[in-house]
């Protein structure tokens, strides 16, 4: 009961992001595209690699307090135009990726856990539209809690079960490290690619390719909305072991590449 609490107070702030900061149409089009792009080529890359698995949809989470707090590392000098890209791509992810928990998965999802995860955000999202309601502050209260709190004692408590020596080489775990690393870099990337040749978006000036591309790989880092879905669509306890040791063991070597990569980016300005 306590962990349901935790989480509905995540997505609940999870749901006045998401209606917050995708309220600017030609602001999101770019990194809302590719955040498509980074949920549909880590998950065929990860069916590919392992076919018929139910934790597919563990591939395509990005987790926005992880990738927000390790871009944070890259200190005053970090680009702004690359963190709303990452800040707005983790939104739309986040609220992609409770969509396809809903379709996909609305059978298994139980009364109590519908109505703290989907039914959370829905009143986060539907408060932020509310005229006057003060949303930034809502966020800004709820920013920290969540980032400090709320997410280390959920992940922990969920990682701290089922995972064991085996599960670190397990065909679900390194199809998971596969999917996240080098599918959220090439589908991100591919996607605000497509968008711009397309016509679909422009680039913002101050932004560059090889940035998005390093947005790409901390978006690689997903555990909170991930555990979320492998633990509604995944029965077995040690697939769900596998599936932690793969989330682990992606968010920490996506996490290196990201900052190393933004790191470099910012030596070329």
């Amino acid at each position: 009961m306590f962990l349901d609490l935790l989480i509905a107070v995540f997505f609940l702030f999870i749901g006045l992001e998401i209606t917050s900061t995708l309220s600017h149409p030609k602001q999101i089009v770019l990194p809302t595209f590719a955040a498509l792009g980074g949920m549909i080529v880590p998950a065929v890359i990860f069916l590919a690699l392992n076919p018929g698995s139910p934790a597919w949809a563990t591939a395509m989470p990005t987790d926005l307090a992880l990738a927000l707090g390790v871009f944070a590392l890259l200190g005053k000098a970090a680009n702004p135009a690359a963190r709303i890209f990452l800040l707005t791509l983790a939104v739309a992810d986040d609220l992609f990726s409770l969509i396809v928990l809903a379709i996909f998965y609305g059978d298994k999802l139980d009364l109590i856990h519908s109505a703290s995860t989907l039914g959370a955000a829905a009143v986060g999202a539907a408060l932020a539209l509310i005229p006057k309601f003060p949303v930034s502050k809502v966020i800004g209260f709820l920013s920290p809690i969540c980032t400090f709190f709320v997410i280390p004692v959920y992940v922990i408590s969920k990682l701290s079960q089922g995972i064991s020596v085996d599960s670190l080489t397990s065909s679900t775990a390194t199809s998971l490290i596969a999917a996240r690393i080098i599918g959220k870099i090439i589908g991100i990337t591919l996607f605000a690619w497509i968008a711009i040749k397309i016509s679909l978006a422009s680039l913002p000036k101050d932004l560059r390719f090889t940035e998005i591309a390093g947005v790409g790989a901390l978006a690689g880092m997903g555990l909170t909305v991930a555990l979320v879905i492998s633990e509604v669509a995944i029965e077995s306890e040690i697939i769900q072991g596998d599936v932690k040791a793969g989330l682990i063991i992606s968010a920490l070597i996506s996490g290196l590449i990201g900052y190393l990569w933004l790191k470099r980016s910012l030596a070329l300005r």
